[in-house]
């Protein structure tokens, strides 16, 4: 017996600690997954259609028909609109993040990284800042067909990069909640449902395209409260676009803290729930 549990010992490499081999574990991992997608350039492709799909039906569909402020423009909805396409893009890149770790697992694949000596919580750091990096691409994409559409930056470009970087805070903040259910489901296709349905509420419920004072009471305190809605106000604000908020919530007073506060406490929450799930998971 003493034999046999000295072999098991031998044969289990403890994963080494340390901040600084965390993150180099980290950007190891991250490093195989962004040459994973290069290998499949159609998962980027396809990343990049949707939102461009959903700037050009909601600003030559809902263009005119949806009052912002009082004013009916197009042009003005399209200015007030494009803050919420670039949060709901950073938004739906949780799903792919789930689904992605869901079929590691399935396949067996975090089986094996389970056993070289790295820091646990690199695994999933690396595949969520991998994830991130083709949500950068894809805003990139999306800049350029807001552009051609008639979007407009009013604030100069350092407030417009402060905005961008509170969405990809955003965009990484809503990767580990995708990391979770990744985690807490047997198959990819199960992941990328459990992504999406609790995306359309918190998308939707929001100010991301339509002003939230056209809302009831009830549901405008909801979308006021929104995480999602304080990042979308914060670039707004950050861009110099139509859309100032006539609410009294502090959030949205206050959106720029509002969007930092919010994506730093859901990275710790569900970073710290997706690591032990990983943990227990590999006992």
């Amino acid at each position: 017996m003493t034999t046999t549990t000295e072999a098991v010992n031998l044969t289990a490499p403890l994963p080494r600690g340390g901040i600084v081999q965390s993150v180099r574990d980290s950007l190891v991992i991250a490093k195989r997954n962004l040459l994973r997608m290069t290998r499949i350039p159609e998962v980027i492709i396809f990343g990049m259609i949707q939102p461009v799909m959903f700037v050009v039906l909601f600003s030559y569909v809902f263009g005119g028909s949806v009052s912002v402020g009082g004013n009916t423009s197009a042009v003005e909805y399209r200015n007030f609109l494009m803050a919420g396409i670039f949060a709901q893009t950073v938004t739906f890149a949780t799903a792919g993040s789930g689904a992605g770790i869901a079929d590691d697992m399935h396949k067996g694949l975090i089986d094996r990284f389970r056993s070289l000596p790295m820091s646990r919580g690199a695994v999933l750091t690396g595949r969520t800042l991998a994830d991130l990096v083709q949500t950068a691409l894809t805003i990139v994409v999306l800049v350029i067909v807001a552009l051609l559409v008639g979007w407009r930056i009013h604030e100069g470009i350092p407030k417009a990069l402060a905005a961008f970087g509170l969405l990809l805070l955003l965009g990484y903040a809503f990767s580990w909640i995708g990391a979770l259910i990744g985690l807490s489901v047997r198959t990819p296709e199960a992941a990328t449902s459990g992504g999406l349905i609790w995306l359309f509420p918190v998308t939707f419920v929001s100010n991301a395209f339509v002003d939230s004072s056209q809302m009831t009471p009830w549901l405008r305190h909801i979308a006021d409260w929104n995480p999602f809605s304080a990042t979308v106000q914060a670039c707004r604000e950050l861009f110099g676009n139509p859309g100032v908020s006539q609410s009294d919530a502090w959030p949205m007073q206050y959106p720029v803290w509002a969007s930092l506060i919010w994506s730093i406490v859901i990275i710790v929450l569900f970073r710290t729930l997706a690591v032990r799930k990983y943990r227990s998971a590999a006992g």
